[in-house]
């Protein structure tokens, strides 16, 4: 076996300076993973933010959440 032996290449080579650099975007952030049950109570629009309240006239009411309900039967302010 006869050994190889290497070659430099002769042919010429385009100047650096005709190229334009091309610049890629960055990658867009994977979505979080989110549990079965979390994304099934955002498909059917969020939480359900009403509670049940009871007035001291005996009426039971359902209103949304907040700190200042009042009872829609006397219109007393019901204290949370």
């Amino acid at each position: 076996m006869t050994p190889r032996s290497i070659r430099q290449l002769t042919f010429a080579q385009k100047p650096a300076t005709g190229r334009r650099l091309h610049v890629v975007p960055a990658p867009e952030p994977r979505p979080e993973p989110t549990h079965p049950a979390e994304r099934r109570m955002r498909d059917a629009g969020g939480p359900n933010d009403r509670a049940c309240y009871s007035c001291g006239c005996g009426f039971v009411f359902i209103a949304p959440v907040s700190t200042s309900v009042h009872c829609p039967h006397c219109a007393a302010e019901q204290a949370w």
